[in-house]
């Protein structure tokens, strides 16, 4: 499993620092250590707890040939999902969330694969048979696809575990993973409902250097889970 950072790193990133307490979520108290002018620390041996846990489950479900896909469409985490999600070889999402992503992947399946033959037939110079018009309407085609389902090339059916940054701003997401009984492994922040996540994470969710610290953790825990696959 990923080295788990020292609690002294994680509050140089401040993954410590809830939201006001006035805004905590009543079941997230659990996860709240003490409150400083007005915002909650989040108790940060319990962030441990809930990464070893959620760790070890991306881990094995990779490992078992699973998929996990990153989900955040928060202007701070696109980037950084982005980034950890292509390098760990899984598919994301950083665009508005396409209801029926997972309650309808059949349609957002013909989506990704209307993509994949267009660029197909660019990349084999077959577009060349088109007026200039006609391939630039193409181009423009295609740039919409890669902007809404391009980060889900690699699925080919509905993954095995989500990864998701804000889960209220993914609430729909979240709706559509429970809906299909897919896990979810989130950072929870203490403005948020714990409770309907499977694998919480206590984690600041808006400052970027926590965003960028825990995704680079279940990026490096689906990199371990592909080095076990095979070896079962």
């Amino acid at each position: 499993m990923p080295n788990i950072p020292e609690l002294v790193e994680m509050v140089k990133s401040g993954v410590h620092f809830g939201h006001q307490s006035s805004k905590r979520y009543p079941k997230a108290e659990d996860y709240v250590h003490s409150t400083r002018n007005k915002i909650d620390i989040i108790n940060l041996e319990k962030t441990v707890q809930g990464l070893e846990k959620a760790l070890a489950f991306i881990k094995q479900t990779v490992a078992a040939g699973g998929a996990v896909i990153f989900i955040s469409s928060k202007r701070q985490a696109k980037a950084i999902i982005e980034k950890y999600a292509i390098a760990c070889g899984m598919p994301y999402i950083t665009s508005r969330w396409l209801g029926g992503t997972f309650t309808n992947f059949y349609s957002i399946n013909q989506l990704v694969k209307t993509l994949k033959d267009l660029e197909a037939k660019f990349a084999s110079g077959e577009m060349n048979k088109y007026t200039k018009k006609e391939q630039l309407e193409f181009q423009r085609e295609m740039e919409r696809l890669n902007e809404l389902v391009g980060g889900l090339k690699p699925l080919s059916k509905l993954p095995e575990a989500v990864f998701i940054v804000d889960i209220k701003k993914e609430k729909t997401a979240v709706a559509e993973a429970l809906k299909k009984k897919i896990p979810i492994v989130a950072l929870v922040d203490t403005n948020v409902n714990p409770s309907v996540i499977q694998y919480p994470i206590p984690a600041n969710d808006d400052a970027t250097k926590s965003i960028e610290m825990m995704t680079r953790l279940v990026a490096e825990a689906v990199e371990e889970g592909k080095a076990e696959v095979g070896k079962r």
